[in-house]
């Protein structure tokens, strides 16, 4: 007779690929799978309703899965270390298995609650990691092939049966019952394993042909990029799943002219990219909240200014590009990759606010939020990393470039409707501006020429001298990648790594996945 397992939910809601669920089908015995709803969790700053929303569709998949192999889902509303606490004591069980979850300091430190009390009840908790992220990683070097080669490595089945307990299965709460605030998201993705699948599937055989060419636009970018950014944060779908299925749509495009090659070539970039920087939150937890480079503490107002925050969140700073973007992403929770990096961009040096005062604005945001990728990523686009190049957006550039038709913007700033094609992105330089200005729409909050000279004055006042580079080149030895050859060539050589330096990267916020 086997062992019975308490098989505990997180960031996996998959029963394809899933590590821990193989594992507890293979000791033979029955299997407690659980979904525990924390409300201390989605009271934190960095939570939303549209993110509970997806996890709650995404749920109601896996209940179903894991219904028809003879296991419902069991889901329970209160602290993890309770919840855990009353089933084990309940049930008998003495094992609980859980996939590793990078995530932001809150889940760090509940996590830490939850060995305490599992260890002084006597049950054992194994983690298993799912992705290419390292715990207890003791540098970079060589962490691209171990990466690359749990990309490689067999997928696992679902079990082809379980056995649970019959316990209440338990309601699915909804985003009111967790005090989550009115949130209208109306283009949002939905949840769960079969559209992930379907997402998977229309990428690899329609949507991604133009993937490399059109994911810098707005416009087309909601098309051709895969979409699978919040399956992945929420595991719906594995990492290794989406990077095989593209290795392979690679082979079969091979010697093909038609676009595929590169596109897939991109794509295992960008997923190569999404390790790399989740590997930094779960290297250094802290970087949520403080500066990776401590030079840069106290370079922006703590106590941001009101006016500027609050016409930044709601995409009315009088810029139409940051403006249409902003909207853009309240309505939808997506936006691609250059849009969401010049956003930041724009909020940093621009408008000269910290990180910390913008970054839970924006994961409320994205639906795809995932924490080891977005405070890495808010920190490299606002400059406080140390290590990368200091980028700062123009916006009105941004604007001409990626929108060159200007329909994004006329979508989302429908208030611009009378201003001609040429002044559409500098609405203030149109002989009627004053018609327009401060009232239909409102006047830049900023200079924008000048905001970004005195912010790139500023920025680069701090990186001279020794001391900053002292601390720089560690930032660098712990954070920075190596190229490799493998997925992306985004990786120092792990065979010879003293005889290149360390590739400082510019990848960008979210990945564009």
């Amino acid at each position: 007779m086997g062992s019975d397992v308490l098989v505990w939910f997180k960031r996996d809601l998959r029963v394809q690929d899933n590590p821990v669920l193989a594992e507890a089908a293979a000791r033979g015995g029955r299997i407690l799978p659980l979904f525990i709803v924390e409300p201390e969790a989605w009271a934190q700053h960095d939570a939303s309703a549209r993110h509970w929303r997806f996890v709650a569709e995404s749920l109601r998949g896996l209940r179903d899965d894991l219904g028809l192999l003879g296991a419902p889902l069991i889901v329970r509303v209160g602290p993890a270390a309770d919840v855990l606490a009353d089933l084990l004591v309940q049930t008998k069980i003495t094992e609980v298995l859980s996939c590793e979850e990078t995530g932001n300091l809150w889940s760090y430190a509940r996590d830490r609650a939850v060995a305490a009390r599992l260890s002084a009840l006597g049950v054992g908790w194994s983690e298993r990691p799912q992705a290419g992220v390292v715990r207890r990683l003791k540098g970079r070097d060589g962490w691209a092939a171990r990466r690359d080669g749990a990309m490689r490595a067999a997928m696992l089945a679902p079990p082809e049966g379980l056995t649970g307990f019959a316990l209440d299965p338990g309601p699915i709460p909804d985003a009111r019952d967790l005090g989550l605030p009115f949130d209208p998201c109306p283009g949002r993705q939905k949840g769960g394993r079969v559209l992930a699948e379907a997402t998977l599937a229309s990428f690899l055989e329609l949507r991604g042909q133009t993937y490399r060419r059109a994911m810098s636009s707005p416009l087309e970018g909601a098309d051709a990029c895969s979409r699978l950014s919040p399956h992945l944060a929420w595991g719906t779908i594995s990492g290794r799943e989406a990077a095989q299925a593209a290795a392979m749509r690679k082979r079969q495009a091979k010697g093909t002219r038609e676009g595929w090659s590169g596109a897939m070539t991109s794509f295992e970039a960008r997923l190569a990219w999404r390790d790399h920087f989740m590997q930094k939150l779960e290297d250094e937890p802290a970087l949520e909240r403080r500066c990776l480079h401590s030079a840069y503490e106290g370079l922006r107002p703590m106590v941001p200014d009101a006016l500027r925050l609050s016409a930044w969140e709601k995409g009315e700073t009088g810029v139409p590009f940051v403006d249409a973007c902003m909207r853009s992403l309240i309505a939808t929770g997506w936006l691609n990759f250059r849009m969401r990096a010049m956003l930041v961009s724009f909020a940093s040096y621009h408008l000269w606010l910290d990180w910390r005062a913008t970054g839970p604005h924006l994961a409320r945001l994205f639906t795809d939020y995932e924490p080891g990728i977005h405070w890495p990523q808010m920190q490299m686009q606002s400059g406080t990393t140390g290590m990368n190049t200091v980028r700062i957006y123009n916006p009105v550039k941004q604007g001409h470039d990626q929108d060159p038709t200007g329909a994004f913007t006329r979508t989302w700033c429908p208030e611009l409707r009378e201003v001609p094609d040429a002044l559409l992105q500098t609405p203030w330089a149109w002989e009627d501006a004053a018609r327009l200005l401060g009232m239909r729409y409102p006047a830049p909050v900023v200079d924008v020429t000048e905001a970004a000279r005195a912010a790139r004055d500023a920025v680069w006042a701090v990186r001279r001298g020794d001391a900053f580079r002292a601390e720089a080149a560690r930032v660098v030895h712990k954070h920075a990648s190596r190229k490799d050859g493998g997925a992306g060539r985004h990786f120092v050589n792990d065979r010879a790594p003293r005889k290149r330096k360390p590739q400082v990267a510019d990848a960008q916020l979210h990945l564009d996945l």
